[in-house]
């Protein structure tokens, strides 16, 4: 027996096959029929769309949606711009919590604050009342912890990364960010994967791509995740990130051996690896490379055993020349043509050069970015240009010229790293801010859709086309807009840009495969 079709007339349809229609006929799943309100076919029900545009759905190919979910109950620092402010948020956050329940918190910046300096363990520990506390800073690849949490983690002091401050970097915040979420319940882990889907659901999102792995996350985290899947709330393609692992990446479930499989850590805390030292750290300090040339060739080659997508986290330029190198070195045993097809990833790519970004046309690499990097963090006077200058700044995140060359687009948003917001990413995207790396708003809109589905070798996903899955999102619009993208409407030509006023499409309903996994007002 078939599910009853359904008709979606009188909208505005972003279709550029037929750029005229309004209305759309789903059966069992599918596009059954596009075309004009008044050549519609029959159907069992039909929906009234009133105006409103109808889109492909978004994919967001890059979350951590347990992070996610706990961040969106959880403590949020990314407001806070001092140590007090910050201490005044754990005081008040802790006095609400039962027992000896952990602080758990994210998204400070400090390169958000006037003095750059967080607290300590000592003064994390009195503003929580001796609790353990972990606030993991924006990258996620760093955190301040307390007194209380250090002690419970001994181990972590003999561990790379550690400071007796209390803000902790690589190996040494693996070790506190295990314990720490250790007291995260099973049932707590659920509802927070859960939240976060249904977050992204009610943002016109039907897929994500979930980036895991022992470093970040844990199996049975990654494959409970799986399990839930496309089950009211968007669809699930996951990346484990362990070396040589793709045998157990693909018992888990994984589509690929990638995602947060790190070469290197983050701009925010000076742990991405880059060729020229940071401006603001210590004096000839260029970050961490994580993984070797040879490593990188040999997981690729583990991948190709098994069949798999593989992939890497790398940002800084020398950690993604270091993962070229392997590349090359894989080529040479599988030839070029094999890479190619199996469209491996890098995550982020954020500081890129020409000669870097011929390696990802030579060898069909798919660029996985956030454009809201750029956004919350390019320009002058921002992290970037602290870190980095501001050469290097504005030739960070350069996604318009990776566009300009074919190289494959998918965009996310690293969330919690920064919030799921797909309208905003592809108004980012279209607004750099260095004008010589804009994409168009459709380019945007592509990499931020249909990108994600071929990411995941889906090529036929992510269009509004006869015979396509009915995946799509209907949206209330500002006003005034008729047809196109509504991203850069402002009529200032100054305010036309990653901050421009115009309100950004709302989101009415998300269709997944024939099925609404979000309707405004309901529960």
């Amino acid at each position: 027996m078939t599910n009853p079709s359904i008709l979606y007339r009188g909208g505005v349809l972003h279709c550029p096959a037929d750029p005229s229609a309004t209305a759309l006929l789903v059966r069992d799943g599918r596009i059954a029929w596009l075309g004009a309100d008044a050549d519609a076919p029959g159907a069992d029900r039909v929906v009234e769309l009133d105006g409103a545009l109808v889109t492909p759905a978004f994919v967001d190919a890059h979350v951590h949606a347990t992070d996610t979910g706990l961040a969106l109950s959880g403590l949020d620092l990314s407001a806070v711009r001092s140590a007090g402010e910050l201490l005044d948020a754990v005081a008040g956050f802790a006095a609400g919590l039962p027992g000896d329940a952990v602080v758990l918190g994210h998204g400070w910046d400090d390169s958000t604050w006037p003095v750059p300096q967080p607290p300590d363990a000592g003064a994390l520990d009195r503003a929580a009342g001796g609790r353990r506390v972990y606030l993991s800073q924006a990258s996620i690849h760093s955190a301040l912890v307390s007194a209380a949490l250090l002690a419970a983690c001994p181990d972590a002091a003999a561990a790379a990364g550690f400071d007796p401050s209390g803000w902790l970097r690589r190996d040494a915040h693996h070790v506190v960010r295990a314990a720490a979420f250790a007291s995260v319940t099973r049932a707590q882990r659920v509802d927070a994967q859960r939240r976060a889907l249904g977050h992204a659901a009610s943002l016109g999102i039907a897929a994500v791509h979930e980036c895991g792995g022992p470093e970040i996350s844990d199996e049975e985290d990654f494959t409970g995740l799986l399990a839930i899947s496309g089950q009211g709330v968007p669809e699930v393609y996951g990346y484990w990130g362990e070396l040589l692992g793709a045998a157990r990446a693909r018992e888990l479930g994984a589509v690929g051996a990638g995602g947060d499989l790190f070469a290197d850590g983050a701009l925010g805390s000076r742990t991405a690896h880059v060729s020229a030292a940071y401006l603001d750290g210590e004096p000839g300090g260029c970050g961490h490379g994580y993984v070797s040339a040879e490593q990188v060739r040999e997981h690729l080659l583990d991948c190709a055993a098994h069949g798999l997508q593989g992939g890497f986290h790398a940002i800084g330029d020398a950690a993604i020349a270091t993962v070229l190198q392997g590349f090359a070195g894989a080529a040479r045993t599988l030839g070029v043509d094999r890479l190619r097809a199996a469209r491996h990833r890098i995550e982020h790519a954020e500081i890129m050069s020409k000669r870097l970004i011929a390696g990802f046309v030579e060898y069909g690499i798919v660029a996985s970015m956030q454009p809201a990097f750029d956004r919350l963090w390019g320009g002058a006077g921002r992290m970037y240009e602290s870190r980095l200058g501001l050469d290097r700044s504005l030739a960070s995140n350069p996604m318009g010229a990776m566009h300009g060359v074919g190289v494959a687009l998918a965009f996310g948003s690293d969330s919690p790293v920064t919030p799921l917001d797909p309208w905003g990413s592809v108004r980012a995207a279209a607004a750099h801010h260095n004008p010589g790396q804009r994409m168009s708003e459709r380019a945007a809109f592509a990499a931020h859709t249909r990108g994600g589905w071929r990411a995941v070798h889906l090529d036929a996903e992510g269009v509004l086309a006869l015979g396509a899955p009915a995946t799509f999102a209907v949206w209330d619009t500002p006003a005034g807009v008729q047809r196109g993208l509504p991203v850069l409407q402002a009529d200032d030509p100054e305010a036309r840009g990653a901050h421009d006023p115009t309100p950004l499409p709302v989101c009415r309903a998300t269709v997944l495969r024939g099925d609404v996994i979000y309707q405004e007002g309901s529960s």
